[in-house]
């Protein structure tokens, strides 16, 4: 009898999501380091962290065995983690995805910052004068070290979110209207969810941004453009070799972002 879910990937992908959470901890402090330091906090940071991040790893438990759950419907999923736990070896897959996952988010990250330097920040200096500066890619970071560990959380935590269960739920909702004679979604469903995740995962971006400057709809376009370059890039390699490939790409576009322009 088939298993709604593989649980020793499930047990996997809840560790990873934990070690994400706490990953991001360094650079999102940096980034909310003004709005702390007039906010009285219920418990000291060193005590309310760990139960932030062990309340939400234990609230998204739930999401990532339905993620788990519609992706096997729809023939996703991770083969390489799923592959090795069945003891075999990955070496010949994981050598076949690196350089075309690794180059897909380098490519998408230069994509970036092209748009960033040439479109989006001459239009908001216009629109908001010096406080653009606060969204400027060189100046906005913070260390290279913190934007090295976020970079797990990019690859971790918000690939499992938008493409494991964002994705693979849009998708499963989509064979409903048009799918394979396999039964699985056509492959206009597939980019119709790819499309939507990575306009979710830009918008996903704001709230960071709201910190920084107040929210217009250049900014609002802006995170959409943006990230959903990374997204549609991520949600591709999703659909084609796994969320592995996904996770992957997404990690090395991280990596240009938030540590090379760091530096």
């Amino acid at each position: 009898m088939k298993t709604l879910i593989n649980w020793k990937v499930f047990f996997v992908l809840l560790a990873a999501f934990a070690f994400g959470l706490f990953a991001i901890t360094p650079y999102s402090l940096a980034l909310q380091q003004n709005a702390l330091a007039n906010v009285q906090l219920p418990l000291p940071l060193a005590v309310l962290i760990p139960i932030q991040i062990i309340s939400q790893t234990l609230l998204f438990g739930i999401f990532i065995a339905l993620g788990l759950f519609f992706a096997s419907r729809i023939g996703l999923g991770l083969p390489i983690l799923e592959a090795r736990l069945r003891g075999e070896s990955v070496t010949k897959q994981l050598r076949a995805i690196l350089p075309i996952s690794i180059t897909l988010g380098i490519v998408a990250s230069l994509l970036i910052i092209g748009l960033e330097v040439v479109l989006f920040q001459p239009a908001l200096t216009q629109q908001l004068g010096d406080n653009a500066n606060a969204l400027n890619l060189e100046t906005s970071q913070p260390a290279a070290w913190k934007g090295f560990l976020a970079s797990f959380y990019g690859g971790i935590n918000e690939e499992i979110l938008l493409r494991l269960i964002v994705m693979s739920f849009l998708a499963w909702l989509g064979k409903f209207i048009s799918k394979t004679a396999e039964g699985k979604p056509t492959s206009a469903i597939f980019w119709i969810a790819n499309i939507l995740a990575a306009v979710l995962f830009g918008l996903g971006h704001l709230p960071a941004t709201a910190l920084l400057v107040s929210l217009t709809p250049l900014i609002i376009v802006r995170a959409i453009v943006l990230n959903g370059f990374v997204g549609i890039v991520c949600g591709w390699l999703y659909q084609t070799r796994g969320l592995e490939a996904a996770m992957i790409s997404h990690f090395s576009a991280d990596i240009v972002l938030h540590v090379l322009l760091a530096l």
